[in-house]
């Protein structure tokens, strides 16, 4: 059985992060995506401190992994006529440069589907296509500050702070791939084959990204507060703490999950204390409980009671770094990770499927190394026509 996507052909003019990882998942889910970049590259690959890696990015491996690559300089005619015989030949279009810029280069969506009806068109940009910002240049960590997500970590009083990841930038890749999906699947249901043009704002996606705040706070009229490593539903028993050797993060927030914490920690009497006894009882008494926690957290380390808590029923998890992340057993064997040529090993999609799931076997293309092998079978197909 083929891949979801086989025979769809995605003319991918993105570069850096939210517009190549969107594209990517059409890439492991089977569609031939054909990366075109300027004479220089695409920027990212370069986002390396490893001199011997320029051009080879790690970031840029991870994101473009199974892509062709085809130099095409829009700055010339010729690069122009190139680059709209190879949109013509694609099911999927997808940009993600300032508004305006692709129309100045004849790629703009209502000439392209003007062009082409069934054209699936997406342009990905920090404010999308319409709104008094839509001009305003961005990167994750701007459309972090701007959306009100670096003041939702942290404590209250403390200065503002950027998550340590572009996560602004992958979801908005998502959300791009699940919006793509879905015109595909409208285009393919649709007698006319009719195309569709997708506008992804990363503020957008980041407002979508924080529902679980923003919606309540559309609700009630009441900000959220910053409550550190406190768990969203703001339980004394839903947070982090220090052990003997490192720290746990539990989440017990339901009275059974709290009934069955007390008991793994030898602290069972604490169901009969009205301070501790019932939800409201604990929250009055943050303070007094935490520090009784803290006592019986410290008498092992943080592995031990991972277990203990696991065995017991207990959402519980030790705090480790990425590197320890991604040593656990856990994530082997459930196709999380793709063995590249080369030695090299990076993240697959995320998600399983019983048979012919997401995937590629191929590297990351060096730059340009398709430009002739495409652009000779689109003059050959010009010739047939």
């Amino acid at each position: 059985m083929p891949k979801p996507l086989q025979g769809v052909r995605v003319a991918d003019f993105s570069h850096v992060i939210a517009g190549p990882l969107a594209t990517q998942f059409l890439n492991l889910l089977g569609a031939e995506v054909i990366k075109v970049e300027p004479p220089a590259g695409d920027p990212m690959r370069f986002y390396t401190r490893d001199p011997g890696r320029r051009g080879m990015a790690e970031p840029f491996v991870g994101a473009n992994a199974g892509k062709k690559s085809v130099v095409l300089d829009l700055k010339t005619d010729e690069g122009r006529a190139a680059a709209r015989a190879l949109i013509a030949s694609a099911d999927i279009f997808v940009e993600n440069y300032r508004p305006g810029v692709a129309d100045r280069l004849g790629l703009g969506a209502s000439d392209l589907t003007q062009a082409h009806p069934s054209l699936i068109y997406c342009s990905v940009s920090g404010f999308g296509q319409s709104g008094p910002m839509r001009n305003y240049p961005a990167i994750d960590q701007v459309i972090q500050s701007v959306s009100g997500l670096m003041l939702l970590s942290g404590h209250e009083g403390e200065p503002a702070e950027r998550v340590g990841f572009p996560i602004v930038d992958t979801y908005s890749a998502l959300l791009a791939a699940f919006a793509i999906l879905a015109a595909y699947t409208q285009r393919e249901r649709d007698p006319a084959r009719r195309g569709q043009v997708v506008d992804v704002s990363m503020l957008d996606a980041a407002m979508v990204m924080m529902a679980s705040v923003a919606v309540p706070m559309m609700l009630s009229g009441q900000a959220p507060v910053r409550a550190g490593n406190r768990g969203f539903s703001g339980a004394p028993t839903a947070d982090t703490f220090p052990t003997a050797a490192g720290e746990i993060t539990i989440g017990a927030v339901q009275q059974v999950q709290v009934e069955r914490l007390f008991r793994v920690l030898g602290c069972a009497e604490l169901l009969d204390d009205p301070r501790f006894a019932a939800p409201d009882a604990r929250l009055k008494n943050d303070a007094a409980l935490r520090s009784l926690l803290i006592d019986r957290f410290i008498t092992q380390d943080a592995d031990a009671w991972e277990t203990a808590l696991a065995a017991a029923g207990v959402p519980a998890g030790k705090v480790r770094d990425i590197g320890s992340a991604l040593s656990l057993d856990q994530l082997e064997g459930r196709g999380l990770f793709l063995d590249l040529p080369g030695g090299e090993r990076i993240l697959n999609a995320g998600f399983c499927f019983e048979r012919d799931g997401p995937g590629t076997e191929n590297g990351a293309p060096a730059l340009g190394a398709d430009t002739d092998e495409i652009l000779g079978s689109l003059a050959a197909r010009r010739m047939a026509d």
